[in-house]
C-alpha cells in the first residue's frame, strides 16, 4: 500500500490534509504536530469520538491536546443519539469551509473508514429516514435466524452492497436492506461520489502487524489502567443501554460483561484485544479501496519525510511553509 506524488493530478481548490490510519497507530500524535506546524485544525473522523462520555475507550484526544489544536466533530453526541452517515459528511464539511474561511488548514484524522470516504470522495448518500418497526423486524430476523441469513437476504436483494459489507456489521446490514424496501431501489443504486473541491493529501500510517498488535495490548491495559472500568459503569449508571450502538464499540461491551460479573477483568481485557486485532483486520480491508494514499510506516521513523511531504504539498499552491522545519 504505497503511492507517490502530492495529491492526484488535476486536484484544485483549497488544501485538505487527511490523516489515517488503523486504530493505535499514532494518528493523533501525527495529526497534532502536523496542525502546530501548518496552522491547521482537526476535524474528527471517528465515528465513536462523537460521543460524549466515551473518552478513554475511545481513546479520544485529552484536553490537553484538543488544547494544542481547534478540534471539531468530537463530543457532538449522548450515547443514546445516532448520527448518520449523511449528516456527518454534512457536519464535516460545513466544519472544513469553516476553517478555510478563516484562512486555516483542516487536517481530516480519523480511522473510521466510510467517514473518511463521505468527505474525501464526496460519496452521496441516500436520504432515507430511519424506520423504526422496519429495523425492529430484521433483528428479529436476525436473531431467530443469525447474522448470516440477514445478510443473505442483502445479497438477494443488493448484491453489490452485500459485498462490501461484512456479515456481522449488523446494522449496516440492516440500514442497507432498509433502504431497498423504503425506496424500491438499491442501496448501490442511489449512491454515488461527486468528489468535494480540496486539493487532498492523503497520509496513511502504518506499521508491521505484529508490532501493532503489541501496541494495541499495551494500549488496552492502560485504558483499563487510566478508568475504563469507571466509564463504562458510569455510563451505566446513567441510564444508557449496553445495547445501544454506541456502546457497542471495542471495549465498552466486555466491560459491561465485567461488570455484569460474566467475565473476570482479565478475560475482558483478553476480549478487548482478540477484537482489537481483528478490528485492525477490517480497517486494512477499507483502507486499500481509498485511492492516493502515501503510506508511512510508523517503525521506520517517518516524521521528517511526512513534513516534507506536507510541505511540498503547501508549497505547490504558494502557501508559506517557513515553520515547517521549526
Amino acid at each position: 500500500m504505497r503511492s507517490r506524488g502530492e495529491g492526484r493530478k488535476g486536484q484544485t481548490g483549497p488544501p485538505l490534509v487527511v490523516v489515517l490510519g488503523p486504530t493505535a497507530v499514532g494518528k493523533t500524535a501525527l495529526s497534532l504536530d502536523l496542525a502546530t506546524r501548518f496552522d491547521g485544525e482537526i476535524v474528527g473522523a471517528d465515528s465513536r469520538q462523537i460521543y460524549k462520555g466515551m473518552d478513554i475507550g475511545t481513546a479520544k484526544p485529552s484536553a490537553a491536546e484538543m488544547a494544542r489544536a481547534p478540534h471539531h466533530l468530537v463530543d457532538l453526541l449522548p450515547p443514546d443519539r445516532q448520527m448518520g452517515l449523511a449528516t456527518y459528511q454534512r457536519l464535516a464539511f460545513a466544519a472544513i469551509e469553516e476553517i478555510h474561511g478563516r484562512g486555516r488548514t483542516p487536517f481530516l484524522v480519523g480511522g473510521s473508514a466510510l467517514y473518511l470516504r463521505a468527505v474525501t470522495e464526496g460519496l452521496r448518500i441516500p436520504e432515507v429516514a430511519p424506520d423504526a418497526a422496519l429495523r425492529a423486524e430484521w433483528e428479529a430476523f436476525a436473531r431467530e435466524n443469525g447474522r448470516a441469513a440477514l445478510h443473505a437476504r442483502l445479497e438477494a436483494l443488493d448484491p453489490e452492497a452485500a459485498a462490501r459489507i461484512h456479515p456481522n456489521n449488523m446494522r449496516r446490514v440492516i440500514r442497507a436492506l432498509e433502504i431497498v424496501q423504503t425506496t424500491g431501489r438499491r442501496k448501490s443504486e442511489l449512491e454515488a461520489a461527486s468528489p468535494p473541491p480540496y486539493r487532498i493529501l492523503k497520509i496513511g500510517l502504518d506499521m508491521p502487524r505484529p508490532a501493532l498488535h503489541a501496541r494495541i495490548d499495551r494500549r488496552v491495559e492502560e485504558m483499563v489502567d487510566s478508568g475504563l472500568v469507571e466509564e463504562v459503569a458510569s455510563l451505566l449508571a446513567a441510564g444508557y443501554s449496553p445495547e445501544l450502538p454506541a456502546l457497542s464499540s471495542l471495549g465498552y461491551q466486555e466491560i459491561a460483561g465485567y461488570l455484569r460479573e460474566e467475565i473476570s477483568l482479565a478475560e475482558a481485557v483478553e476480549r478487548i484485544q482478540i477484537e482489537t486485532h481483528r478490528f485492525v483486520r477490517h480497517q486494512y480491508t477499507w483502507f486499500r479501496r481509498m485511492p492516493d494514499v502515501h503510506w508511512f510506516d510508523v517503525s521506520e521513523s517517518p516524521q521528517a519525510a511526512i513534513v516534507e511531504l506536507a510541505a511540498r504539498f503547501f508549497a505547490v499552491e504558494g502557501r508559506c511553509a517557513c515553520s515547517a522545519y521549526a
